[in-house]
């Protein structure tokens, strides 16, 4: 058993066998994880770019349906506001899946309402509220849907990222130091072999030698 690279390699013609396929075996998953890896970076990237719009879309949203609402409350006693949004009428329940994309399980979230009324969104009567209110709520309903979207953007960016990190070190791993020391030791055990090749050539020359001296007679 000789030390190559940190490693005990045994210089034989079956470790050799051995060794060339794993490196052909390494260098294939090595293709695959940096094609792996690409892809999850493109993908990645078309992420962060939808949740960079679509945050800020939520962001504005959000500041008309607090301004709506700071008008209602100017407008209104804080009792008749308190009372308009004490028994909300419409239910949503959230639906959470998943998605696969390039092995990594990124969420997907849904939602329904308990009725397909859109006014059901109002949990008042009309005659002792003010517009800024419903406008308030109406802003607040149309927003909801891109807050989903955007948790699941954000998610999803944070788990892509996981693993492009994890899939990079992978890489790394079989780029500067699987292949690396498995091309040492076949190019280690090749010349052993060719080295005990040669010996044994000569030694083989030298009992012929021998051999011919002794049949013929001549030193």
């Amino acid at each position: 058993m000789i030390g190559v690279a940190g490693t005990q390699v045994n210089p034989t013609r079956m470790e050799l066998t051995r060794l060339k396929a794993k490196l052909v075996t390494a260098q294939r998953g090595h293709k695959l994880l940096k094609d792996k890896r690409d892809e999850l970076m493109r993908q990645f990237l078309d992420k962060v770019r939808e949740n960079r719009a679509l945050r800020e879309e939520v962001e504005a949203a959000l500041l008309e349906a607090n301004r709506d609402f700071m008008l209602a409350r100017a407008s209104m006693s804080d009792e008749a506001l308190n009372t308009a949004l004490l028994a909300p009428k419409q239910e949503v329940t959230i639906e959470a899946g998943t998605e696969n994309v390039m092995s990594v399980e990124i969420p997907a979230f849904d939602f329904k309402t308990r009725t397909p009324d859109p006014n059901d969104i109002y949990s008042y009567g009309f005659a002792f509220t003010t517009g800024d209110l419903d406008e308030a709520i109406q802003s607040l309903s149309a927003v909801f849907p891109k807050m989903l979207k955007l948790a699941e953007i954000e998610k999803s960016c944070q788990l892509m990222a996981a693993e492009i990190e994890k899939t990079r070190r992978r890489v790394n791993a079989l780029e500067h130091v699987m292949i690396p020391e498995t091309q040492a030791s076949i190019k280690y055990i090749t010349m052993k072999l060719d080295e005990n090749e040669r010996s044994t050539q000569i030694r083989l020359m030298k009992v012929k030698d021998m051999m011919l001296k002794e049949a013929h007679g001549y030193e």
